[in-house]
């Protein structure tokens, strides 16, 4: 099933961490954090400003994102969780440099 968002809002996959601590203890599901970052799996048409006019989204689909704990709406397709949000509900875009060096210091 595809969900095509309307306006400016977007659709997020949870991207998930390590579940085990730099000592090596794993860290069981219903212990852990849910993450706060994600992939944009699709993107709206933008949001309508007051003048009528459509301004585009900066977010492009493929995009990995940093989001607040409680931003968005958990919906369940096809037994998958995503979340919808606002594009304002993002509070950064993470780059592919960045995303590594995160990746190596957890």
């Amino acid at each position: 099933m595809q969900i095509r968002p309307l306006y400016d809002r977007i659709i997020v996959k949870r991207v998930e961490q390590q579940r085990s601590t730099a000592s090596g203890i794993v860290i069981p599901d219903s212990a852990a954090e849910k993450p706060e970052q994600g992939e944009v799996l699709a993107v709206g048409s933008g949001r309508v400003l007051q003048d009528g006019s459509v301004r585009a989204l900066q977010l492009n689909v493929g995009d990995r994102v940093l989001f607040g704990k409680y931003a968005g709406q958990t919906v369940k397709v096809d037994g998958v969780e995503l979340l919808v949000m606002r594009e304002d509900d993002v509070l950064g875009v993470i780059e592919t440099d960045v995303a590594d060096s995160l990746k190596k210091a957890a």
